[in-house]
């Protein structure tokens, strides 16, 4: 019996421990993710201490990975080696999927092919969607390391405008820890803000064209009414939505003009948010004319393989058609 082919994914970011497998038909086989455990009061980790944590947990994966395999062949490795895909992007935690890969593609005796944590995003949140397999589209990445309006086209990733001191995600995640919530802080945040009331308190802070944003001036203020009390906490919550999703649109109206492109991938673990979702739909129907929003999953917007795993099937697909064409010389 011929076995189906499968690659297996790796992503170790500095949020959560991710394993996955996919078939050449973009199915799913499993989807293992774990979060980073951080201690009650703290903001994240240490480098050293996410590695270590990785280390620790990365080993859950290995029951998924023979039970949901038994049937296929494993043709190639993918981890994600980088945050972005420049090369220079680096960041420590991301060589323990990058160990593994090496090791497990020696073991299999396949390819490892290595992306960036960004292109993982990007598949992953594309998956199920009319960009699934799209030439061009705008992208927003939104989470604690990137507040990123990007142009994704046949050529790579390009990087129009990002956030240029602190990033969505960490004013989610300081305001929540300030406010007495688990890191991260998302999913109790959005809870509170629904809860909540917004007056545009915050103002947005643009640069270059609204093509890039400060997002450090309002966590300022954040922490000021947390430490005074002189607003709710339903209410700041709402507040930090409201702002985002107003500091949002106005990147999101000024890429449009910049590029013509008017379809809009939103990834990253904000975009999990389903009251930012609704938020930023509401305003940019409002304020940017011809705007295509297109969401991810909940599930595959936040940190996981799969978008690795899928980054990875395209390129053995592609060396596959290479080499059956005869383009090898």
């Amino acid at each position: 019996m011929t076995m189906k082919p499968a690659v297996i994914g790796f992503d170790t970011s500095n949020y959560r421990t991710s394993a996955a497998a996919v078939t050449p038909e973009g199915d799913i086989l499993f989807s293992y993710r774990e979060l980073l455990k951080v201690a009650p009061g703290e903001r994240g980790l240490r480098q050293n201490d996410a590695v270590f944590a990785h280390l620790k947990q990365i080993t859950g994966a290995a029951g998924l990975i023979r039970e949901r395999l038994r049937d296929y062949e494993v043709v190639a490795i993918a981890v994600s080696s980088r945050p972005r895909d420049n090369r220079e992007s680096y960041m420590p935690v991301f060589q323990v999927g990058v160990a593994l890969g090496t090791v497990m593609a020696a073991a299999f005796d396949v390819p490892l092919y290595q992306t960036s944590h960004q292109r993982g995003h990007l598949e992953a949140a594309a998956w199920g969607t009319p960009l699934q397999e799209a030439a061009h589209y705008l992208a927003l990445h939104l989470s604690g390391g990137t507040t990123d309006l990007l142009r994704v086209d046949e050529n790579g990733i390009e990087t129009l405008g990002s956030s240029l001191d602190l990033h969505a995600g960490q004013l989610v995640d300081r305001a929540g820890v300030a406010l007495g919530l688990p890191f991260p802080s998302g999913e109790k945040l959005e809870e509170l803000a629904r809860a909540g009331e917004s007056a545009g308190r915050l103002g947005c802070s643009m640069e270059n064209g609204d093509l890039s944003c400060h997002l450090s001036g309002a966590e300022s203020q954040v922490q000021r009414w947390i430490r005074d009390e002189s607003l709710p906490r339903e209410d700041i919550a709402r507040e930090i939505y409201d702002l985002l999703a107003r500091t949002v649109a106005r990147m999101t109206a000024a890429g449009i003009r910049k590029t013509g492109e008017k379809t809009v991938l939103v990834t990253g673990g904000i975009a999990s948010s389903a009251l930012f979702g609704e938020m930023l739909g509401a305003r940019c129907g409002k304020t940017v004319r011809g705007c295509r929003l297109v969401f991810g999953k909940p599930e595959m917007s936040g940190d996981n393989a799969c978008g690795t795993a899928l980054a990875g099937m395209k390129a053995w697909k592609k060396t596959a058609t290479e080499n059956a064409g005869g383009t090898d010389k």
